[in-house]
């Protein structure tokens, strides 16, 4: 294995992947697996839309730094600053 396989930055050792085999090799329980949710967790009752929409360089590279200044995502940048808009 090398040193740069990582889950969440923290490396992956060997003795992590011989316990995943030997787990794996017991069995899985397959109804708990399915009662996992799918996809990402709902904005609301209703299904959200995704809407694709062009930014150029400059645009998304300000939606980001604001995004790492305020320790949010994108979609969250972009979603409060089209709420405060039409407000």
């Amino acid at each position: 294995m090398s040193e740069r396989e990582t889950i969440n930055g923290v490396p992956v050792s060997e003795d992590q992947i011989e316990a995943w085999a030997a787990e794996a090799e017991r069995g899985y329980n397959v109804q708990t697996l399915k009662k996992r949710g799918r996809g990402r967790p709902g904005r609301g009752a209703l299904p959200s839309q995704v809407v694709p929409v062009r930014l150029t360089v400059e645009e998304l590279g300000t939606i980001d730094a604001r995004a790492r200044k305020e320790h949010k995502t994108r979609s969250e940048i972009m979603r409060e600053a089209l709420a405060a808009h039409l407000a």
